[in-house]
């Protein structure tokens, strides 16, 4: 069964205690239609990938022309990505196929930042990914999680939540609780959208695990950091544009940057933001309809 957006936000919710918290909030949201109303505001803009750029495998067309605009305008622009399945040229060679112009340097992907948490650590790591999957990008001994990995590996390393399932989970829940190993999440989100709904991500099964997880991504503050060095620009200069409140915006909002709520595709799809937005306390800059 896929999720839905209020199981997603319950699960978000569940685990608020964990992510991290902003002192301060705007004093009003502004709303409207699209971004090419809030490019003016900043300089520069970090983008979300799923929902934003892509929903799926299916590229939004609005938003090639949106960064094209941008382009024109003199804006800075880099994509901030929680997708680790696949390594960051894979994505950007997608990127570009859609018609993106995004250079390397413009493209940063959360399994990269996980795998500069790799560097030095030694030992083998069982890697969660989708089947046939390669880590030659990643530092160290990464390999596919097997039966045997379960109970030897020195770590494991969630990259991807293809295939994965409640056996799958309960049986490295068991492995974890009979000796506790580090694991690092290379994508803390809960869901993604796609064109069939929702799917359930790492960061949903990340967060039940009986050991201290390490998150890599939004919204926490090292991508961020990661962004914002890539811009160079004042947190302030800069919006962050995304789908969800509390990877995104809630992530965006921490690192000093702008923020901006595009709620005609992903997560918001079909459904009022206002109610999601009320319960939590996170406050967008703005809420666009579109790209």
């Amino acid at each position: 069964m896929h999720p839905n957006a209020r199981w997603a936000f319950a699960r978000y919710r569940a685990v608020a205690h964990r992510l991290p918290q902003p002192q301060d909030w705007p004093k009003r949201t502004y709303r409207v239609l699209d971004l090419q109303y809030v490019l003016k505001r900043y300089d520069g803009f970090i983008l979300d990938a799923f929902g934003i750029l892509n929903v799926g495998e299916g590229v939004l067309p609005q938003a090639v022309e949106r960064v094209a605009q941008m382009r024109a305008l003199g804006k800075k622009v880099v994509v901030l990505t929680n997708g680790a399945a696949s390594p960051r040229a894979e994505a950007l060679a997608k990127y570009r196929k859609w018609g993106f112009d995004f250079t390397e340097a413009e493209v940063i992907a959360s399994r990269d930042l996980a795998g500069a948490a790799l560097k030095g650590r030694g030992g083998v790591w069982a890697a969660i990914a989708p089947d046939g999957a390669g880590f030659e990008d990643l530092p160290g001994d990464v390999r596919p999680l097997d039966e045997r990995l379960l109970a030897e590996a020195d770590g494991f390393l969630f990259l991807g939540s293809q295939g994965w399932d409640d056996d799958r989970q309960a049986a490295l829940v068991a492995a974890l609780q009979a000796r506790p190993r580090p694991v690092i999440c290379a994508n803390p989100d809960m869901v993604a959208p796609r064109e069939e709904g929702f799917t359930w991500e790492p960061g949903h099964y990340a967060h039940a695990l009986p050991v201290p997880v390490e998150f890599h991504g939004k919204p926490y503050p090292g991508a961020f950091e990661v962004a914002l060095r890539a811009l160079e620009l004042r947190p302030a200069r800069v919006a962050m544009v995304g789908d969800t409140l509390h990877t995104d915006v809630l992530g965006g909002r921490m690192a000093g940057c702008g923020t901006v709520l595009v709620t005609g595709h992903g997560f918001f799809k079909g459904v009022d933001p206002d109610p999601f937005i009320e319960a939590t306390g996170i406050l967008p800059d703005y809420i666009a309809d579109e790209t």
